[in-house]
C-alpha cells in the first residue's frame, strides 16, 4: 500500500473514531447521570484527543498518540486552575465543551484511563506492517 493511500485510510479511520466517540459521550450523558457519566465524560475527552492528534500525525505510534493526548488533556485541566476557562465557558458553549471549568484531581485519572483504553484499541486495530519475503 502506497505511504499517501495508507496515511489516508488511518485519517478516515481517525474521523470515525472521533465520531463514535463523540457518540459514546453523548449516549453515556443521555442514560446515565452522576460520577459515571462524568468519569466515562472524562475518560473519552482523552479517546477524542488521541482520535484528533492520530488525524494529524497519522504515522505516530501508538505510545507517543497515548502520551500526547495524555499529556494534552491533563494541561487543559491544569490551566482550569486559573479561573480562566471558567471564564471563557460563561460567554461559550464551545469553550465550556473544549476547556471545561474548575479543576478536578480525579480527572487526571480518568484521562489517563482514556489515552490507555485508546493506546490499547489502537494496537489491536492498527494494520500490521507486512514484511517483504526474505527480511
Amino acid at each position: 500500500m502506497s505511504d499517501r493511500r495508507g496515511s489516508l485510510r488511518v485519517r478516515a479511520a481517525a474521523v470515525v473514531a472521533a465520531g463514535l466517540t463523540v457518540a459514546a459521550g453523548l449516549g453515556v450523558r443521555s442514560v446515565a447521570a452522576g460520577e459515571f457519566a462524568k468519569c466515562a465524560g472524562d475518560a473519552l475527552y482523552t479517546v477524542l484527543v488521541y482520535a484528533l492528534v492520530v488525524l494529524a500525525a497519522p504515522r505516530v505510534r501508538p505510545a507517543r498518540a497515548a502520551v500526547v493526548a495524555a499529556a494534552l488533556s491533563w494541561a487543559v485541566e491544569l490551566f482550569q486552575i486559573t479561573g480562566v476557562p471558567d471564564g471563557l465557558g460563561r460567554r461559550s458553549t464551545l469553550a465550556r465543551l473544549v476547556l471545561g471549568s474548575t479543576f478536578n484531581p480525579p480527572d487526571l485519572v480518568w484521562y489517563l484511563v482514556g489515552a490507555a483504553s485508546a493506546y490499547a484499541a489502537h494496537r489491536v486495530l492498527r494494520p500490521r506492517e507486512v514484511a517483504a519475503p526474505g527480511t
